[in-house]
């Protein structure tokens, strides 16, 4: 396996608007990055485990029925997600109440069918039975992802340094709510 042919596969795949990075950019966007790291910490904890599972074999004996049950169920958390966005007011974007957990980053991978989709696409370009490779295949995967996500919620943050208004934030939420709701339905028809 070389690490550079596995980064350059990987790139463009994590670091492109989708579910998981349109996610924490719209949190980074309303409780800044700190208040973003237990859902990030439960995502890429969630994230190494399914790379895990999917290096050893996981989709290959569930079929393609899971897949498209995955996909709906995602699909339709992804919608939900997006309308949570839309119709939360500007006075929420400081509320601790609404703000991700540990489980709801985890609950998020879980459901993300393009991380699955990914996942699937990974090892099979990079397949291995040796147990290490799949570690470092799956270590590589986390990571980089956990970077990507980390730029987007950095750059989510930075739109919340630049808001002054409840305007303002309505607007952003809107923006990103449009997002994932267009993220959802493009991943429902592909």
């Amino acid at each position: 396996m070389s690490l550079f042919a596995l980064l350059l596969f990987l790139l463009p795949l994590a670091y492109s608007p989708g579910p998981g990075n349109l996610f924490f950019a719209a949190h980074g966007a309303r409780f800044g990055w700190r208040r973003t790291i237990p859902a990030y910490l439960g995502y890429h904890m969630a994230t190494l485990l399914a790379a895990l599972a999917v290096g050893a074999g996981l989709l290959l004996l569930t079929g393609p029925v899971l897949g498209r049950v995955l996909l709906w169920v995602g699909t339709g958390y992804v919608l939900w997600l997006a309308l949570k966005l839309w119709r939360s007011s500007a006075v929420t974007r400081l509320d601790n109440t609404h703000q991700a957990t540990l489980w709801d980053g985890a609950a998020l991978l879980a459901l993300n069918p393009k991380a699955w989709a990914i996942m699937a696409a990974l090892f099979a370009q990079f397949p291995s039975a040796d147990t290490m490779t799949v570690l470092a295949v799956a270590l590589v995967f986390t990571l980089n992802n956990a970077l990507a996500f980390a730029l987007w919620a950095g750059l989510g943050q930075s739109i919340l340094a630049h808001m002054t208004s409840e305007t303002q934030v309505r607007a952003v939420n809107r923006g990103f709510a449009l997002m994932l709701a267009v993220v959802a339905l493009a991943m429902a028809a592909g």
